[in-house]
């Protein structure tokens, strides 16, 4: 990849809110302050309602962190976004996504182990992202697993990080660089 096409904004190009707030997240991820933050963040009046939507989808969301985590991986792989990749192999670890998860993931729905309820969640992104649509057997086989809310979830959560890895591979962001050492890979 080629330097970004944003640069990542200092304090002053973010003001001090976003600047404080990506320091302490590099902190908690055991990163640099992550690029993403201080991209987004240069659009002051965009970051935060994007931040809160976001929030709401993970880790505030009603599906357990750990397939949210295995969906966005899906999605990350699938539109080839490293940044994005990285970032939530990193996340996916501490809600309890393994090293041999991350390497079915990248598999996709064919590969053996999945649960029924995460094979129908990852052949739901396959086939949004594919054809932006389900057909009925899709549907249906997520719909034995999530109820109207958790559904609507998981439209809103592939759209919205297909969303962003367009968005990190157009501005060309590399992953973030590592701060401290990283607790093994399981």
């Amino acid at each position: 990849m080629s330097a970004p096409r944003i640069r990542p904004g200092r304090r002053a190009e973010t003001g001090f809110p976003i600047w404080a707030f990506s320091a302490l997240a590099g902190r908690v991820t055991g990163t640099e302050p992550p690029a993403l933050f201080r991209v987004l963040g240069r659009n002051r009046r965009l970051f935060w309602g994007w931040l809160r939507f976001a929030g709401r989808l993970m880790p505030g969301g009603r599906l357990p962190r750990r397939e949210s985590e295995l969906v966005i991986l899906r999605v990350a792989h699938l539109r080839e976004c490293a940044y994005e990749f990285a970032h939530h192999v990193r996340l996916g670890r501490r809600a309890g996504v393994t090293a041999a998860d991350v390497e079915r993931v990248r598999k996709g729905p064919g590969a053996t182990g999945w649960t029924e309820r995460e094979l129908s969640l990852l052949n739901a992104t396959d086939a949004l992202l594919g054809r932006g649509d389900l057909d009925e057997t899709e549907w249906n086989a997520l719909r034995a697993h999530l109820d109207d809310a958790a559904t609507i979830e998981l439209l809103l959560l592939v759209g919205h990080y297909d969303m962003l890895a367009t968005t990190l591979r157009v501005l060309r962001l590399e992953p973030d660089r590592t701060r401290r050492a990283e607790a093994p890979k399981t």
